[in-house]
């Protein structure tokens, strides 16, 4: 019997910054209220499992990374699975579930998921439940909770399907036979119901109901709008289903305040990496500009980083000084941060399959630990929110909270976390009760991530050189965050060459010497196909707005460099299309570009102003994506008859996907085919990286 009600089924992920090991814990910790056993572990452990033996269900939680790669921690798996010398009956026995985690903001959205998903059904898997694909541009939750409510129905079908294929009982046939147990999903509300039905003996391990009364609340009569700190009904009086408490399983232990802190590049585990000189530093934008754009020269000569043009590279960076003594005044660790602490697994933990964080050195002083190991500005998880609770004081805080992490509250998550992009620093303040430990902050803050950035110069052209661009992120003050801020590392950038953009006497050494010269870690970032063409005939069409136009300057300088040198070579056209706000505020590399012109290495150069004004008696087109369509028979005879190469760098809601359609238009309107047919068009251009995408959302 109690083999019956703890049948096991194989729980796997793949996870890249840790969202979908999260969602697999969240599965096990569910499993025991529904009388199942998640067998769970990383895809990357393929010494603990099998499965061309597994006879249990497979359910499946993957990320996507990169232009569409799966996790790091798939790769092993998916080369496995990717030989062409399997039979096509291979996995005809397994029966699996696939949970795909990604970002529609990106072209090749859940392709992670959708790869393993593709290949397990060409080697004869079936699936028992249905794939879902949660897009975080939306919010994970609103494909993820409903995917994990039907799952235990979908797996109770799944087990009586194997009994009945084994012969056990006419029990399980006369159950069996009153269930559909074909792989499908069944409609969110039958799966509810059946839930309900199955497992209403059971207190589910994942589900809080909170009345409202418990705690004496009432529905505010003044305030009719919710905000971060308020709701209003119905959520404020309803019953919450709120998740699970995450079991706690790092322990924090204060030493003494001597030692040396480990180099933050020991915590890369990607490569080899780099400390680099800045030997300069260059505003390209006026100090009008709506936005601040710099350019950044690192020497790499002493080095043996190398790179092609186009590719990209990360910088560490380390969190804001002031927010960390913030943080560490607000948990009243003020007076702790150079001691060193020891961090360590709690015994006992309930935790399944604990282990030490890999981003948190075993000894360390605190600060170093909040300042470059844990991401204090990430968006915190409804996890996070359901763990505060315990840490929360205040009646109303806490049902704020709980609200915040609830399903009938995730509009509001959405609206007032998610989307208003708060941190840490802006919920410790809007709930002062709040007093998390440091072990709390250290189990659910995620690894600080370096910063991925365009190279934007060529080794050719400029050896020993490496340059790249971007934009001072900034964070205005808004009802949820009660100051402004500027990015992680764009904000610690912009401050660590402020003597080189603003040169005076106290930058001047004792000495009398140069300015002293500042040094970041870099390393390269992998699996890049933002490249020139091999053959340099083939005509290229470049998109970049505004810092977009980064990579396609070292395309120039490097197409120069090879003119130069190989006079007795054919080059194709290359066709540059630029915008930006004010042609005489932010037009960046306008002098480069003028000489790339005059000296042939550039052919076309077309461009836009979004704000400026014009007396024209027809307006010039505002953007990228109309200047495109201004020359549609161009860009079509590139792509089509001369099988050009089609480039597009920046912000991907609000450009590439405009340029995407304007692209997909023109290929109709040459091609005489429907929309249809041109998109075909374009997927074949992906497929054979003759259109090539470095966007960011």
């Amino acid at each position: 019997m109690c083999c019956d009600l703890k049948r096991r089924f194989l729980l796997l992920y793949a996870t890249q910054k840790g969202q979908a090991k999260a969602i697999a814990e969240e599965i096990w910790q569910q499993a025991g209220a529904h009388g199942l056993e998640a067998d769970m572990h990383c895809m990357s452990e393929m010494d603990k499992y099998e499965l061309e033996t597994e006879k249990a269900p497979v359910v499946i939680v993957i990320s996507t990374t990169g232009t569409g790669d799966p996790p790091d921690t798939a790769r092993k798996f998916v080369k496995k699975i990717q030989d062409r010398t399997l039979p096509p009956d291979h996995f005809a026995h397994l029966q699996y579930g696939l949970l795909g985690l990604g970002d529609s903001e990106y072209t090749f959205f859940c392709n992670g998921g959708k790869t393993v998903d593709r290949r397990l059904q060409e080697l004869g898997a079936q699936h028992f439940y249905n794939t879902g694909l949660a897009d975080d541009c939306v919010g994970l939750e609103l494909v993820v909770d409903p995917w994990i409510d039907g799952l235990w129905l979908a797996l109770k079908e799944a087990f009586l399907l194997q009994k009945e294929k084994e012969g056990m009982s006419s029990v399980v046939n006369a159950v069996s036979s009153s269930h559909s147990v074909a792989p499908h999903e069944p409609s969110l509300s039958s799966q509810v119901e059946n839930l309900k039905i199955e497992d209403e003996d059971v207190r589910s391990s994942d589900v809080l109901s909170q009345k409202l009364d418990d705690i004496g609340l009432a529905a505010s009569t003044i305030d009719t709008e919710p905000s971060l700190v308020h709701s209003v009904p119905p959520v404020s009086q309803s019953a919450l289903n709120v998740p699970a408490l995450p079991p706690e399983y790092i322990e924090v232990q204060f030493q003494d305040t001597h030692g040396e802190n480990p180099h933050p590049s020991s915590l890369i585990s990607e490569g080899s990496t780099f400390e680099v000189p800045v030997t300069k530093a260059v505003q390209l934008t006026r100090e009008d500009a709506i936005k601040t754009a710099l350019l950044l020269e690192l020497d790499i000569a002493d080095t043996i980083f190398d790179y092609q043009p186009g590719d990209a590279f990360c910088v560490m960076c380390p969190n804001s000084a002031s927010e960390v003594e913030e943080l560490l005044h607000i948990l009243g660790l003020s007076e702790k941060g150079e001691y060193f602490v020891s961090v360590k697994v709690k015994q006992g933990t309930k935790k399944k399959g604990a282990t030490h964080p890999q981003h948190i050195p075993e000894r360390s002083t605190l600060k170093f630990i909040l300042t470059w190991c844990l991401e204090i500005r990430a968006v915190p998880k409804k996890a996070f929110l359901r763990a505060l609770v315990e840490c929360t004081r205040d009646a109303g805080e806490k049902r704020r909270l709980q609200e915040l992490c609830s399903r009938q509250g995730a509009s509001d998550y959405t609206r007032f976390i998610r989307d208003s992009n708060v941190c840490l620093l802006d919920l410790l303040h809007a709930f002062p009760s709040c007093k998390p430990s440091l072990n709390l902050l250290i189990e659910h803050l995620p690894k600080l991530q370096a910063r991925s950035y365009s190279v934007s110069s060529s080794n050719l052209y400029r050896p020993g050189k490496l340059c790249f661009v971007f934009n001072i992120v900034e964070f205005p003050v808004c009802p949820t965050r009660r100051v402004s801020r500027k990015g992680v590392c764009t904000g610690w950038l912009a401050e660590l060459v402020a003597p080189l953009l603003h040169p005076n006497e106290n930058a001047v050494d004792t000495k009398g010497g140069s300015f002293s010269t500042e040094k970041i870690t870099i390393f390269a970032r992998p699996n890049n196909t933002f490249h020139l063409p091999a053959d340099p005939s083939v005509p290229l069409v470049m998109v970049g707005p505004g810092t977009g136009i980064a990579p396609f300057i070292g395309f120039l300088q490097h197409r120069q460099k090879l003119r130069e040198e190989h006079t007795d070579w054919e080059f194709g056209e290359t066709w540059l299309f630029f915008g930006c706000r004010h042609q005489d505020r932010d037009y960046l590399f306008k002098d480069e570009l003028r000489c790339f012109l005059e000296n042939g290495t550039l052919t076309h150069l077309k461009v836009c102003f979004s704000r400026d004004s014009s007396t024209a008696e027809v307006a010039p087109p505002k953007y990228v994506q109309d200047v495109i369509r201004l020359y549609a028979k161009e860009v079509a005879r590139v792509l089509l008859k001369e099988r050009g190469y089609f480039y597009i760098c920046g912000d991907k809601k609000h450009m590439a996907d405009d340029v995407s359609d304007a692209v997909a238009d023109i290929l109709s309107m040459e091609t005489e085919g429907d929309k249809l047919e041109a998109m075909k068009i374009l997927a074949v251009l992906r497929e054979t990286k003759r259109y090539l995408q470095d966007v960011w959302s």
